[in-house]
């Protein structure tokens, strides 16, 4: 199944779409089932609430997140640092082109920060399911413009996690790496984790972008986008990795 139509069958199952065709279901019945539309409307509007707080979202992104940071001061022994790609931002006009997103950039510190604390080389890894540059280049190029750490290593040609892994594992097998650091969204590592591990390697999960779910403030409780994109994220790496578990 390519990546165009993973993300359609996705998005049917994810907040807000699920619940805005839930809703519109409701709103076609009502002369036919008014009982059973009024429950449909109810639900969709309730649950598009409810995931949309700050305290929910961000209560369910934590689920995800059983590895703890690692500690600077400790490191354990790898053989290199791979840095999975996230997204792309098309056509930004202050850097004249497509560069990377916001958090293939919050990826990208921390593997240049773990690659200052190391001396560890750097393999940076995605390629263009949405079309434009390959992410593993656009990551090459913000590397060393802005953290001066550039990577040894690029996988341009990988449009999922799954095949992160393999096309890793395949460029890196040949010199005899194996144990790694795997940098991504602390949320994220469960799935990429459980992706690198099948492709054999032995990881050290590096995640970055911790969920504050016990720093729950008044206006977390009231519907906002940010809660909404974070149940969004929980709800399709919960998905994602259930999918990788049954295929792997």
């Amino acid at each position: 199944m390519n990546w165009l139509a993973t993300n359609l069958i996705s998005s049917l199952l994810l907040p807000p779409l699920n619940l805005i065709l839930l809703g519109f279901a409701g709103f076609f019945l009502l002369r036919r089932r008014p009982a059973l539309a009024r429950v449909l409307i109810f639900v969709s509007l309730a649950f598009l609430g409810i995931l949309s707080m700050p305290a929910v979202g961000n209560r369910l992104l934590a689920q995800l997140e059983p590895y703890p940071a690692l500690n600077p001061a400790h490191l354990p022994q790898a053989d290199a640092i791979v840095i999975l790609g996230a997204g792309t931002y098309f056509d930004a006009p202050e850097y004249g082109g497509d560069t990377v997103d916001s958090l293939a950039l919050e990826r990208l510190r921390y593997g240049a920060r773990l690659a200052r604390l190391t001396g560890l080389p750097i393999l940076v890894t995605g390629g263009k399911p949405a079309g434009g540059k390959p992410q593993a280049t656009m990551m090459q190029t913000s590397l060393v413009q802005d953290f001066h750490v550039p990577a040894r290593w690029e996988e341009s040609h990988s449009n999922t996690t799954w095949e992160n892994a393999r096309n890793s594992y395949a460029l890196l097998a040949p010199t005899d790496i194996r144990r790694i650091f795997l940098v991504t969204h602390a949320w994220h590592l469960p799935r990429a984790v459980y992706s690198f591990e099948k492709a054999g390697f032995r990881v050290i999960p590096a995640g970055t972008g911790f969920t504050l779910a016990n720093k729950i403030r008044i206006m977390d409780f009231i519907p906002q986008p940010r809660g909404l994109q974070a149940s969004y994220y929980a709800m399709h790496e919960a998905i994602g990795l259930i999918w990788y578990r049954l295929k792997g």
